[in-house]
């Protein structure tokens, strides 16, 4: 489900150089026995119609903060410019912790652990239109479920970003170059969306059993959850993951979920209740495959919990949910990959009248049957079941309500982890 648009109307303490190779024999040998893996990765999409993610950045830093899932020695960082009109110059870019000191703002980072991220050496680098960059390593050592602040500055106009727009998080933006500011002083304006060009962090790790790769939508984007307080499902997931295994062997888990996201339609096509489409949306699900799943560090595992938006958006037929759910699968276990799928969750209340209908609730009840009967996949969530009122099945419980009677609240967010059992995930 799609919330609101973001369209976004709207003295430096020295940096630390990232340290470079080592010479060392038996750091060497150590390194040969290390792996990347995916720690946090978030879909991203072309920006608006309007507003700041169509003119783009000029002049400007944006800071902003991820939380990890897995820890290691050494961090890569991934940025993309796919969905650019041009090629975008990055003036300089910075990777620290944030400063624990102060709290309450998160745009404090921790001077003594700031490292310039460098791209072949060079602090001062292009992405080149409809591409991507990945960092040289940088000798920081991550932990589990720790958050990492990322600053990027772009000297010249980069016209329209490529951009996750519902991140639950708080981003920072300002004039000139930030990437070594300690606070965010400098930081006017601060909204609480938006990941701007990056799309990835991998660490370096002894032994690591792979990734989770979540493909959904609003409800694994974590929409009417707390903001910057990390309570999206997988987050819950990947606490379960830590709480139940050894360090090294436990798993990445890379939310590739992207809010009003549908199988068979583009993200600019308008839906039911006069709903408009947006950039933001991304494309059909089958589309986003190569870039946000297939092509994500170590995956091993996918989750796919889509189709509550064709549903309620696009009145869509169960036939045509089953069609591509059931090709999602197979190309996802044709890559030798653990496919699962989840149920699809009661959304009764919700939206204006037409959005839900008793037709749309039995079209849910079908793709669900289907789901629940289907020996295709490696193995079924029962979100449905996990979230829904007993009494009343074709609404959430009020306990995990957030209000608009199809997001889930915190709580529910933790419930959908709980219900996964974690033998399915093949890991």
């Amino acid at each position: 489900m799609a919330a609101a648009a973001a369209l976004l109307v709207t003295g430096t303490p020295a940096v630390v150089a990232s340290a470079g190779p080592s010479t060392d024999a038996a750091d060497r040998n150590d390194r040969a026995r290390e792996v990347w893996a995916g720690t946090w990765a978030a879909a991203v999409t072309r920006g608006n119609s309007v507003g700041l993610t169509n003119t783009g950045l000029n002049n400007q830093s944006v800071r902003m903060v991820v939380h990890t899932t897995v820890g290691g020695d050494r961090l890569r960082v991934r940025l993309s410019n796919v969905y650019g009109e041009q090629a975008v110059q990055l003036g300089r870019a910075t990777v620290a912790r944030p400063n624990t000191a102060t709290p309450d703002d998160l745009s404090d980072v921790d001077t003594s652990t700031v490292r310039e991220l460098t791209f072949g050496g060079a602090a001062t680098t292009t992405m080149h239109k409809g591409g991507e960059l990945l960092s040289d390593p940088v000798a920081l050592p991550v932990g589990e479920q720790q958050d990492l602040v990322v600053t990027l500055y772009f000297p010249t106009l980069t016209g329209p970003v490529t951009f996750h727009g519902q991140s639950r998080q708080t981003t920072y933006i300002g004039a000139t170059d930030l990437t070594g500011a300690a606070d965010g002083a400098g930081f006017s304006i601060r909204p609480d969306c938006c990941w701007f060009f990056l799309s990835g962090v991998d660490v370096e790790r002894r032994m690591s059993p792979g990734s989770v790769v979540v493909l959904s939508d609003s409800i694994g984007d974590g929409n009417k959850t707390t903001v910057n307080a990390n309570k999206r499902w997988p987050d819950f997931l990947a606490d379960r993951f830590i709480d139940t295994r050894a360090e090294v062997r436990t798993p990445g888990v890379l939310n590739a979920s992207l809010a009003g996201n549908r199988l068979n339609h583009e993200g600019t096509e308008p839906g039911a209740g006069g709903f408009p489409g947006y950039h933001e949306l991304g494309p059909n699900a089958l589309a986003r495959l190569n870039e946000d799943v297939f092509a994500q560090t170590g995956v091993k595992t996918v989750v796919t919990h889509l189709g509550i938006n064709d549903i309620w958006m696009s009145g869509d037929s169960a036939e045509s949910i089953i069609a591509s759910l059931r090709q999602i699968n197979q190309q996802v276990r044709q890559r030798g990959l653990t496919s699962l799928v989840g149920t699809l969750t009661p959304y009764e209340g919700h939206g204006e009248p037409g959005v839900w209908t008793p037709e749309k609730e039995a079209t849910r009840q079908a793709v669900n049957a289907y789901l629940r009967g289907s020996a295709e996949f490696d193995g079924v969530i029962d979100f449905d079941r996990a979230l829904r009122d007993p009494a009343r099945p074709s609404r959430l419980l009020a306990t995990y309500d957030s209000g608009d009677h199809i997001h889930p609240n915190d709580l529910g967010n933790q419930a959908m982890a709980a219900a996964i059992p974690l033998r399915l995930l093949g890991l």
